[in-house]
């Protein structure tokens, strides 16, 4: 028999995202239900943010002892391979989710473990793993936060060979001898970084010109240098077009557009990601299975009468960071609450009941060596956006806490300015140690600061930071 519960919200979905949407909505005084049919924490805690960045920072830290006489010398060997797969592992919590699910019944939210779907206005069913069926009604809103997975491009051979996605790439238990990387984006460089440090001999496929395609090309650039250094093989403009694998064991060939083969023991695959919404019950209220939710600026869904249908994070295609997702889920929440109590909602930018910075502030750190880090629009894309822009490059080499930092620092920086309102819009870091750096060009954009009040945010010497004065000085001299 089935089940039947009423909470004013309802959310799908118990990864980040929707564990802070339901905790703003519960601050809010409202009964709160999350549904989760994998583990509660989601992708960023075992298969993308945590797992990937306890792999890359032992080779990090390594790196970075090797820039510096004295240390060098004691930072002679390899990485301790099985050691850091261990650490990775504490990270991921072992692929169990006690903690966190203890965190959701402390916070007041009813935990509902099982496959939901929507099923008709403000109704979610949820199939349960002993295969019953629990039917919930929100009174006030229902929220979708069940992110995204990798998507695999359509090549022949592909769906039998058992490739590596993301999820592969952050969780596997050995090092493969070799390593064939597909992509350009963020997943892929992290990833070449990390198995390469581990021992791996890899090879990057881009089918592009670079890497990093939606940052500074100068970002792209450096950090491909970086990988050349640190022994993988880059090569772009180059396509997949067939895969085959034998037998599970083997090892796998890609067949190439240029008419050359690559044979590996692993092939990732990092082309893109792609919502889970195909089995999400969107039929029932007027959506199409496997399409984003296209969302207005309070994340609330549009196409669905009622207004009582939201969706935050990935699954909205605003900007497909963790921290983003995070950041809508406090705005909705802030949404929810406030409608459900009969308050007007703010809707101007900045407001508490905007997700403003999904457009004008999206930080975002790429952890290889050398780091990338940016925020806000590059300088074409706020050209094309029909800004007009003044743009500042500065070699953060030059910078004395760059020379102490490590020797042979390589790096740049980049200040976009608006040039009507004399205000900060963008700045790309590159270098080792900038991610760093990127909150403050965050608080800067965020806060619409003017290049006139920047002169008074004094950086301490001699730090990196002091990058910002420099970048300052060429504004004022170009």
């Amino acid at each position: 028999m089935d089940q039947e519960r009423t909470y004013d919200v309802v959310v799908i979905g118990a990864g980040p995202t929707g564990e802070n949407l339901a905790d703003r909505a519960r601050a809010a005084g409202l009964a709160v239900a999350v549904v989760e049919s994998e583990l509660v924490g989601g992708e960023c805690s075992y298969w993308a943010c945590m797992p990937s960045k306890a792999l890359l920072r032992p080779h990090t830290a390594l790196a970075e002892a090797r820039r510096l006489p004295g240390a060098r010398e004691a930072a002679g060997g390899a990485l301790d391979a099985a050691a850091v797969l261990a650490r990775r592992d504490d990270f991921a919590a072992h692929w169990k989710d006690d903690g966190q699910a203890e965190w959701v019944r402390g916070a007041g939210l009813d935990l509902v473990r099982g496959h939901g779907r929507l099923d008709g206005p403000r109704r979610v069913a949820v199939g349960t793993p002993d295969g019953s069926r629990v039917l919930l009604t929100a009174r006030h809103a229902v929220a979708v936060c069940t992110g995204s997975r990798a998507a695999l491009p359509a090549l022949p051979g592909l769906a039998a060979a058992g490739v590596w996605t993301s999820r592969e790439a952050t969780s596997a238990k050995e090092v493969p001898g070799r390593l064939a990387v597909v992509g350009g984006g963020v997943v892929a460089v992290e990833m070449a970084t990390a198995w390469r440090a581990l021992g791996s001999e890899v090879t990057l496929l881009v089918r592009g010109g670079g890497l990093l395609p939606r940052m500074e090309p100068f970002a792209g650039e450096l950090v491909a240098e970086g990988l050349t250094a640190a022994g993988v093989e880059v090569r772009t403009g180059v396509s997949v077009t067939a895969v085959g694998r034998p037998a599970p064991a083997a090892p796998v060939t890609l067949t190439l557009d240029d008419g050359g083969e690559l044979v590996a023991d692993e092939a990732l695959f990092a082309t893109g990601r792609a919502p889970r919404t195909d089995d999400l019950g969107l039929e029932t209220v007027g959506l199409t299975p496997g399409d984003w939710l296209t969302v207005d600026d309070s994340c609330r869904v549009i196409g669905v009468d009622g207004e009582w249908l939201y969706a935050a994070g990935d699954v909205n295609h605003r900007a497909l960071l963790t921290h983003q997702g995070k950041y809508q889920a406090r705005i909705a929440g802030a949404v929810i609450g406030a409608l459900a109590q009969g308050e007007p909602l703010d809707p101007a930018p900045w407001g508490p009941h905007r997700a403003t910075a999904d457009v004008e502030a999206v930080p975002q750190v790429v952890f290889a060596d050398p780091e990338a880090a940016s925020v806000g629009p590059t300088a074409k894309e706020a050209e094309e956006a029909g800004r007009r822009v003044h743009v500042v490059d500065y070699d953060l080499a030059q910078v004395a806490g760059s020379a102490l930092y490590g020797d042979g620092y390589r790096g740049r920086a980049r200040m976009v300015v608006d040039a009507n309102s004399e205000r900060l819009v963008g700045a790309t870091f590159v270098g080792p140690g900038v991610g760093e750096l990127l909150h403050s060009a965050t608080v800067a954009v965020a806060a619409q600061t003017p290049v006139s009040r920047l002169w008074h945010a004094v950086p301490s010497y001699p730090t990196i930071s002091e990058v910002w004065l420099r970048l300052l000085e060429a504004y004022r001299d170009r």
